[in-house]
């Protein structure tokens, strides 16, 4: 080697030091190294070949630390070949390597004389193999990964001013499935320096999201993400089961599911640790640890909950971040107001309710006698009556009555609430001892005729149930009917019984009793009524006259029995000689009756042959008289569609058309036509009119006459706050009047709604709708499936829902929601309520308020109809009175309705239309205790109008009022009662 060049070769690794310092290299935490030179402070040991070629030296780096390099620089000589070999490497778990190799090389053109060929690159190869090979050496078996070039190289000029660049290359090598490999490197002919050689993979390294840790992860592929599941860290649970994606840059992505700390931990630092003393955690879940709240403590650390301190308590209902409470002080201030044997209680609220709003008052009566000390006391008899009640009061007044007169009574008051029972030692109570006065008898209720005559009649009757002392006598006093009591006589008895002689024959008595006491006279009994014996009748006992009775029983009854076999056997014999199709038909299909001059409505399901009811009660149509125009929409079994009807000698109708779709089955037709079957037999302006039916030929239809403007539902909205009240009222009439043909006709509809109430040109509502099922089917939200079918829950009775119990009285309740949806201008009913939710609260006593200016008399009508008893709702008959009051009083319309509770049944018998007004405050909290929000009233004290006036939606929220219908109707209310204060009272 030429000296020129020999010394070039040897001076490079002392130029190293000249490189312009940088910071220590920190490897990221995802690169794992398999081999870095620089890291050994000894020889490489790494194979030369040829031996001249490759040289290691020793020297310094950047920072002055000892490193290994290796250097070639023979271009003074032709065709150079020499090779580096490192060390084996050993895989790991690795499929893909980095090689980052930093090194130096020199310009060609700044080396003078250069006899040889130079070259400024070298290559990099490598070789897999399962184990360590030793110094064997081949050149063939390696494989190229790439020719390395300089970036940067530097020159003679560069020496002088000791500045030498540092080249950085990386190359990518993979996939490997060998346990080790070796690297080489090939220099044809260049002056170079290998600085330093780095040999690393990437990994995802292990970390914690979540609270969830993932491991080490290595990437399978250059192709795609590795999915890692990951395991909650402890003191904690999943969520969700954790997960995170690793890539093949050694990056995590994608984080999916969570873990949650403990009960009684809390996450800090990506771990969860124990709740400090002082401290709670109740619930699973990441949130910090609660501080103990009042009158409670813990003093470990990971608690789940804080106890009470001493004479304080926790209810089973109370959340573990409520305050430890305890039983309320007695009431104060207990009067009591006595008339005769009643009694008012009142009281103040305790002075201490214990923390909570829960308070309620419980009254003890106890009958004392004697007077030791103390007196001899024991429970007031059953018969004593509590007006509200005798426990769980919430008001500060009670009425006792029905209590014996001279009697000394003591009753105890109680404050309770929700803790009182964890508490038995620490209740208290307010005691008030009273003396009922001297009373009056009640009235005598029941009185018996023992027997009668031409001139007299033996009475007798039973003691009254509260004498309230020793009766001294009854007065009797009577008279005839006809004179009313102008003249009258009056008796006393002694006795319970007593007979009247000197009566006229024949003529009907009126007759009272009272009893009498020290007191005075008791109120009269009701009137009774009897009649002496005809001149011409016999005088009998009681005892002949009920053998009279059976005897006529009974040739009633065998006469009614021989009526009823001659029935029998007359349709039978009937049945049997009416073959001919032509004869006169004295029967239904199904062997119903068909009485003259009486229309009664007959299911099409209980004939054998539902086509033959079909023809029975519907009109076969030609289907060349039927023009469809176009299809407005689709059903469930076909199309519905607008059309022409031009009939033979009479005028072109426009006409509905429903078809039975092709490929359908037997009882998909039947089903069809049955709703045919039933319209057939309806005759009533306010019901759809059935045009007729075509059977015999394909498609199948059913034409009914058209209906311009389409269902109520849908019209109402489109048009909303367009009409007047009087326009509204005469289409509810249109309704009730349709709905009491129906009810006369024995037809119960099942599915009153305004969806299935249709609309005219002329504003003329008609029922329609008859086949329940199919609309269910079409409005799966609207229905609430039991054993026995779909129900619409939001306009079905309650006892419809939970009995199946369909009636006229269930339609009234249908009615009444219709009702709602009109004057609300189709507004959905109870909103967004979920079906379970609506029954609870109708359970409950909750009812649709009323909607913006809604006329007083309607919304009355609407609780009429929404009357839990059945038998308390009004007919059809009833409804369609009101409204015919209502429309000629349209005045009555003007008085709008609010929130505020009204009685029921005021409508039925009302002949003015003037509303109720408010009363006083405590008038109001009972009326809002009969909500389905009742509880959340137990124990909430106001003092005045005002507080009240002032109260919000977020305050009743907070007291658990929580369903928007009566938030609405409280805060309403609410406004009325202020305006009652103030201004007198207002009609609700």
């Amino acid at each position: 080697m030429d000296c020129n060049a020999r010394s070039l070769l040897f001076i490079l690794p002392l130029l190293l030091s000249r490189v312009v310092p940088v910071f220590p290299i920190i490897y990221p935490p995802n690169e794992v190294n398999l081999l870095d030179s620089k890291a050994s402070q000894g020889e490489l040991g790494w194979i030369s070949y040829p031996s001249h070629g490759w040289e290691e030296i020793s020297g310094v780096d950047e920072h002055y630390t000892p490193i290994r390099t290796f250097q070639v620089c023979n271009v003074m000589e032709y065709s150079q070949n020499n090779w580096l070999r490192t060390n084996w490497i050993p895989r790991q778990s690795a499929q893909k390597v980095y090689v980052e190799l930093k090194f130096t090389l020199r310009d060609c053109n700044s080396i003078p004389l250069v006899l040889g060929t130079c070259k400024e690159t070298f290559n990099l190869h490598y070789l897999e193999t399962d184990d360590d090979q030793g110094s064997h050496f081949r050149e063939h078996q390696f494989s190229k990964i790439d020719t390395i070039a300089a970036d940067e190289s530097f020159t003679q000029m560069d020496l002088g001013d000791r500045i030498l660049k540092l080249n950085t290359e990386v190359r990518e090598v993979g996939p490997m499935t060998k346990k080790g490999f070796y690297l080489a490197f090939q220099d044809v002919g260049a002056c170079v320096a290998l600085v330093s050689v780095r040999v690393y993979f990437k990994k995802c390294p292990n970390t914690v999201r979540n609270l969830a840790s993932f491991p080490d992860t290595v990437p399978i592929d250059s192709q795609s993400l590795v999915e890692v599941k990951g395991s909650c860290v402890n003191h904690s649970k999943e969520e969700e089961p954790p997960r995170m994606y690793c890539s093949t840059e050694g990056e995590w992505l994608v984080p999916i599911g969570k873990c949650l700390c403990n009960p009684g931990y809390e996450e800090r630092s990506n771990t969860c640790q124990m709740c400090r003393a002082g401290f709670y955690k109740a619930a699973l879940g990441n949130a910090e640890c609660s501080k103990c709240p009042p009158h409670s403590f813990s003093h470990h650390e990971g608690s789940l909950h804080c106890g009470c301190e001493k004479n304080f308590f926790r209810a089973d209902g109370d959340p573990a971040s409520m305050a430890c409470t305890h039983p309320p002080s007695a009431p104060r201030n207990v009067i009591s107001s006595i008339n005769e044997t009643s009694v008012i209680l009142d009281w103040s609220w305790p002075e201490d309710a214990g923390g909570r709003r829960d308070v309620t008052f419980t009254v003890v009566c106890k009958r004392c006698r004697g007077n030791g000390a103390p007196p001899r006391c024991e429970p007031c008899r059953s018969g004593v009556r509590f007006l509200p009640r005798a426990a769980g009061l919430v008001n500060t007044t009670v009425t006792v009555g029905e209590l014996l007169a001279h009697t000394n009574y003591t009753f105890e008051i109680e404050a309770q609430n929700g803790v009182s029972p964890l508490a038995p030692r620490m209740r208290q109570y307010a005691a008030v001892t009273i003396t009922t006065n001297q009373a009056a008898p009640s009235p005598v209720t029941v009185i018996k005729k023992e027997k009668t005559s031409r001139n007299s009649v033996s009475l007798s009757w039973v003691e009254p149930e509260r004498p309230n002392g020793i009766i001294l006598d009854y007065e009797i006093k009577y008279y005839e009917k006809e004179e009313q009591e102008t003249s009258y006589t009056i008796l006393r008895a002694r006795g319970c019984n007593v007979t009247l002689n000197g009566l006229k024959p024949n003529t009907a008595y009126l007759l009272q009793i009272r009893a009498r006491t020290a007191a005075g006279y008791g109120a009269s009994s009701p009137s009774f009524q009897f009649e002496t014996s005809p001149d011409s009748a016999f005088s009998i006992s009681s005892e002949s006259s009920q053998v009279v009775l059976i005897a006529i029983s009974s040739a009633v009854a065998i006469i009614l029995l021989t009526v009823l076999l001659y029935v029998l056997i007359g349709r039978f014999c009937c049945h049997s000689k009416s073959k001919h199709p032509d004869e006169k038909r004295l029967h239904f299909g199904n062997g119903h009756l068909r009485l003259p001059g009486v229309r009664t409505y007959v299911d099409p399901h209980t004939y054998e042959d539902p086509s033959q009811a079909v023809h029975e009660f519907a009109k076969e149509l030609d289907a060349s008289c039927i023009a469809i125009d176009k299809v407005v929409g689709a059903g469930e079994f076909g199309e519905v569609c607008s059309g022409r009807l031009k009939l033979p000698s009479k005028k072109e109708i426009c006409v509905a058309i429903k078809t039975l779709k092709g490929g359908y089955t037997d009882k998909q037709r039947r089903d069809f036509l049955a709703e045919a079957s039933i319209m057939g037999q309806f005759d009533h302006p306010n019901i759809i009119r059935l045009e007729g039916v075509v059977t015999r030929s394909k498609p199948v239809m059913i034409v009914t006459e058209y209906m311009e403007n389409g269902s109520l539902d849908s019209f109402l909205r489109k048009h909303d706050a367009q009409f007047t009240g009087i326009q509204l009222v005469g289409m509810l009439r249109g309704i009730a009047s349709g709905m009491k043909y129906l009810s006369d006709m024995g037809y119960v509809h099942r599915d009153l709604a305004a969806r299935n109430i249709l609309v005219n040109s002329n504003l003329v509502c008609k029922v329609s709708d008859f086949g329940l099922s199919r609309v269910l089917e079409d409005d799966p939200e609207a229905a609430y499936t039991t054993r026995g079918g779909k129900i619409p829950i939001r306009w079905t009775a309650p006892e419809a829902i939970a009995y199946r119990k369909f009636t006229s009285a269930s339609d009234a309740w249908s009615y009444g929601i219709v009702l709602w949806e009109v004057m609300s201008y189709g507004e959905r009913p109870y909103w967004e309520m979920s079906n379970q939710d609506v029954i609870k609260a109708v359970d409950e006593g909750y009812r649709l308020p009323p909607p913006m200016d809604c006329p007083a008399t309607l919304y009355q009508l609407m609780l009429d109809c929404w009357q839990k008893e059945r038998n308390n709702r009004p007919k059809f008959e009833q409804i369609v009175s009101i409204l015919d009051k209502l429309i000629r009083n349209p005045g009555s319309l003007k008085i709008t309705a609010n929130t505020t509770s009204r009685p029921a049944n005021l409508l039925l018998d009302r002949s003015s239309s003037e509303a109720p007004s408010v009363g006083t405050m405590g008038d109001w909290m009972d009326g809002m205790r009969t909500l389905p929000c009742k509880e959340a009233f137990s124990g909430v004290s106001y003092s005045s109008c005002d507080t009240l006036a002032k109260t919000s939606t977020e305050d009743l929220k907070k007291i658990g009022v929580t369903i928007v219908g009566p938030q609405k109707k409280i805060v309403s209310s609410l406004k009325a009662l202020d305006s009652h204060t103030k201004n007198g009272p207002v009609p609700v």
